[in-house]
């Protein structure tokens, strides 16, 4: 049996502030990050101090409550004028993870259904806030347990893929994908988890294995390229992967290079699951090809830290993320279970209901 996992918090309300581990500096620097107004969070979470669908989500909400403390009026009806001021700001920084919006419109639905003075609609937004963030941990929590009911019987201990980071830092804690790997670690049925390194930012190499590290989960990194070649090796038992929004028909967003990942799973016959929280499925959106996909400065790919890689005078493209069509997703495991893409129009129907 496996030694309990380190919990790590990548967002901490304390003293009147958020403070953010910034991932930027991970993992050669460990370095905590003061923010103590909306616009220092909006700057967080677009240069990625901040990320992962469900840790983006948890920041834009407490943006939205330091954004409406910033707000000096006590007329509600300018208040809630300005804290729409302050949702627009927020969206406009990272447009793919549906996180971000759900977090925005459940704090804006708090502001207009509080009653009472601008000081309670205050207080009650923080208090929302800091829901959301007790929620999407327990979540995580559950998604990782849901996930070792699906997982492959066999071997007794399983060889994990993973992509990107979808662990403790991308979330509230534990994790998505990641924390499918720490309910397998803790309950003694990982083997050991391949982590693929995720260019061009280099998060699976940077972050999920410093998590792996931090809670000494035995962890190779591979480079994109070698997940074919492992999978044919027999190395590799299932592909876990996190989500950044999922479409009504199972079709998921998530960070570039894991529709490829979700090809190679389908050509060796090994398992491709997506783990995420019921929050990250836009029912809005029939299909992946309504998902709006970000695209980032193209730096990203043409240095690595200060050292830049190609020569002068060529053009880039550099989408953040790719959509996996839901017919190559073996299964999606959310809080509620693991079930089949298909069946997520079932659950539309439950939540509406």
């Amino acid at each position: 049996m496996a030694s309990p996992t380190t919990q790590v918090y990548p967002i901490v309300w304390h003293n009147d502030r958020v403070l953010l581990i910034d991932q930027t500096r991970l993992p050669n620097e460990y370095a905590v990050v003061e923010i103590k107004c909306c616009e220092d969070m909006a700057r967080a979470i677009k240069t990625m101090i901040v990320r992962g669908a469900p840790a983006i989500g948890v920041a834009a909400a407490y943006g939205m409550y330091l954004g409406a403390r910033e707000t000096q009026t006590t007329d509600r009806d300018i208040f809630l004028n300005q804290l729409l001021e302050v949702a627009q700001l927020l969206r406009q920084t990272r447009p793919t993870a549906v996180n971000l919006f759900w977090a925005i419109s459940r704090m804006l639905k708090t502001a207009h259904e509080t009653l009472g003075s601008v000081e309670q609609l205050k207080a009650s937004l923080l208090e929302t806030a800091q829901a959301i963030q007790l929620e999407d941990l327990q979540t995580c929590q559950m998604i990782g347990d849901r996930g070792l009911e699906v997982l492959p019987a066999n071997p007794a201990k399983l060889c994990l893929l993973t992509y990107c980071n979808t662990g403790a830092l991308a979330t509230a804690g534990y994790g998505t994908a990641l924390g499918v790997v720490r309910s397998a670690w803790r309950t003694g049925r990982l083997a050991r988890v391949y982590a693929s390194e995720t260019r061009p930012r280099l998060q699976g190499a940077k972050l999920t294995a410093w998590e792996c590290v931090q809670d000494r989960i035995p962890v190779t990194l591979i480079t994109d390229n070698m997940a074919a070649h492992c999978m044919k090796q027999g190395l590799i038992d299932a592909v876990v992967v996190g989500a950044d929004r999922i479409a009504a028909n199972g079709d998921t967003a998530n960070k570039i290079g894991t529709y490829s990942l979700a090809l190679v799973a389908k050509a060796h016959n090994v398992p491709f699951f997506v783990a995420a929280p019921l929050s990250t499925i836009d029912f809005e959106l029939p299909n992946g090809s309504e998902i709006p996909i970000e695209e980032r400065h193209p730096s990203e790919i043409y240095q690595i830290g200060e050292t830049v890689i190609c020569p002068p005078g060529i053009e880039f493209y550099n989408p953040a993320f790719d959509v996996t069509p839901a017919e190559l997703i073996t299964a999606i495991i959310t809080e509620k279970g693991a079930m089949q893409p298909q069946e997520l129009q079932q659950l539309q129907f439950k939540v509406s209901a």
